[in-house]
């Protein structure tokens, strides 16, 4: 049987609460792209949970890649330069909009803002948008 959708199920609900525990504990949104510029722009006081929060995800994944390893087996299908410049534009998207798409897809929906909405709803058509367009222009496979 198949479980991939109860794995995603597990996660959307993992997500949930460790966004709904970061807001209700530390008063802040767990959007990923401002945790990283925030340690990488210090501020007195400001900067210690974020590293640790960054560590946290790196640590996250090497545990659980030392107990499944087959868990980030994968086979990407596009060019290395194609990966390099879809995260220098999804970094200068993120500055962009405010934010990026745990911020406002995970926490500011949630949070019923209007801005999250609207900035979700940019996030995925522009998404849909490029790879229809890579597509066409044979970029991708």
């Amino acid at each position: 049987m198949n479980q991939d959708w109860i794995n995603a199920l597990l996660g959307g609900v993992i997500i949930g609460i460790s966004v709904s525990l970061m807001l209700l504990w530390n008063g802040r949104v767990t959007g990923i792209s401002g945790i990283i510029n925030g340690a990488l722009s210090p501020i007195k006081g400001d900067t210690g949970w974020r590293v640790l929060f960054i560590l946290g995800l790196f640590l996250g994944g090497l545990t659980l890649n030392a107990l499944n390893p087959n868990i980030f087996s994968g086979n990407l299908q596009t060019e290395t330069w194609t990966t390099v410049v879809a995260g220098l534009l999804v970094g200068f998207g993120t500055i962009l909009g405010s934010g990026c798409t745990s911020g406002h897809g995970v926490c500011g929906i949630s949070r019923m803002s209007p801005r999250s909405l609207v900035a979700t709803i940019v996030f995925i058509s522009a998404g849909i948008i490029a790879v229809a367009v890579f597509k066409k222009l044979g970029v991708f496979l």
